[in-house]
């Protein structure tokens, strides 16, 4: 399977818990300590890779927990899934033990109460300390823990070798430089957009306004406006024209990029086989975002999905031990060459860039420093009613000024988490 149906399923289907249950669990679960531990994990396009890696996790953990057996569920990441987590809050006997969500849908899940609070059970897991703090964000609400970061997609920046040796170009080292190379391509070579950017790439704009020290709850402050401002010149005639990068989302930039209309990109980890299968294969190269500091990295969007245990669970311990055996370093790599998830533990991810050159940029993005949503059900009405998309496009057509379209979002960011 291409990786990207995976690794944006964290951001690409926050609006699948736009509905997700208020109603509470109505059991508390138990610890028997045999038996059959039922676990969901997200159905693929090309599943069987997965499948393989799960079955081997499935043996290694019954022959170690005698008179256990895990039965393994692949549920649709369609509005199916979503309707199949609903039942199974509200019905435990149909629940799972163990299952894998997206970490955008987290704060919708933590509100209906369907998730166990993994705290005190992680707390002396080896392998927790390898996981850093950043990542651990998208697995925790109001200070208890749902879970374990499974694998992360980080975006970074792809640029054309082949064109920026033409042009007698230097890689950017800050936005500044970013900004003026896409001019200059576009301006030398008008049949390429200079950078595709998206009016509806909310994690594209993003990094702009987290670098500028804005933040998603404050898009009226002075720090969000210099990034949202920063983004929106890249919408442009002299870069990408609005006419038709406004209504760009994050898939279309990827096609822009990888079909070679495109000379850079902000693309993740997960959009290589989308690339070196298009007509920009080959001439390439990636290196992290940068921010308006040269020599600074822009603070990426931590998207991914995690690993949690139903509050309902009937074998609670057991279904931690498995939680910890899939998401540890064994298989998070094994998980790596079968799908290409990139690990969330830092030891993996490092041994992996020692093979593949590749993934160094998007290493040293994490190194950096990520950031995540808001971990609260209002970012699901923020999502929901493109807010971000909304302003961005404002801009990038003239009908607002940053000031007016960044206002209007804060408003609205405002309502969706019920403040006035």
């Amino acid at each position: 399977m291409k990786i990207l149906n995976l690794a944006v399923t964290g951001a690409a289907l926050v609006m699948l818990a736009a509905c997700a249950p208020s109603t509470a669990p109505t059991a508390t679960g138990g610890d028997e300590k045999s038996g059959t531990l039922r676990v969901w994990l997200f159905d693929e396009p090309n599943r069987a890779p997965k499948e393989k890696v799960v079955k081997e996790a499935i043996a290694e953990f019954t022959a170690a927990n005698a008179g256990t057996s895990v039965e393994v569920t692949y549920i649709p990441t369609t509005p199916a899934r979503h309707e199949r987590f609903k039942g199974a809050f509200n019905d435990p006997a149909s629940a799972p033990d163990v299952a894998e969500y997206g970490n955008t849908d987290l704060a919708e899940y933590a509100a209906a109460g369907g998730f166990a609070d993994l705290g005190p059970d992680l707390a002396n897991w080896s392998e927790r300390g390898d996981i850093s703090a950043d990542l651990f964000q998208s697995a925790t609400v109001d200070g208890k823990l749902y879970g374990v970061p499974w694998f992360i997609g980080i975006r970074s920046l792809y640029y054309r070798t082949d064109v920026f040796k033409e042009l007698k170009l230097d890689p950017p080292k800050s936005i500044a430089d970013l900004t003026k190379a896409a001019r200059t391509i576009r301006e030398k070579k008008p049949d390429l957009y200079g950078i595709a950017v998206g009016g509806e790439y909310t994690f594209g704009a993003l990094p702009f306004v987290w670098d500028a020290g804005g933040d998603i709850e404050k898009l009226n402050s002075p720090e969000s406006r210099k990034g949202v401002q920063a983004y929106t010149d890249l919408l442009s005639d002299d870069v990408c024209p609005p006419q038709a990068c406004a209504s760009l989302t994050g898939g279309k930039t990827v096609e822009l990029f990888a079909s070679g209309k495109a000379a850079m990109g902000i693309l993740g980890n997960f959009n290589r086989s989308a690339v070196d299968a298009g007509a920009a294969a080959g001439k390439y190269e990636v290196m992290p975002l940068p921010g308006a500091e040269p020599g600074s990295v822009a603070p990426a969007f931590a998207g991914g999905n995690n690993l949690g245990v139903m509050k309902s669970s009937k074998h609670r311990s057991l279904a931690v031990k498995f939680l910890q055996l899939l998401s540890g370093k064994s298989y998070q790599l094994k998980m790596y060459e079968a799908m290409g998830n990139l690990p969330t533990l830092s030891t993996a991810r490092e041994e992996l860039a020692a093979k593949d050159p590749f993934l160094k940029p998007f290493l040293d993005t994490v190194a950096a420093g990520t950031k995540f949503v808001p971990i609260d059900p209002a970012w699901v009405k923020i999502d929901n009613q493109k807010v971000i998309p909304t302003m961005l496009q404002k801009i990038a057509t003239k009908q607002s000024s940053v000031e007016e379209a960044t206002e209007e979002a804060a408003t609205a960011v405002n309502a969706a988490f019920g403040r006035s």
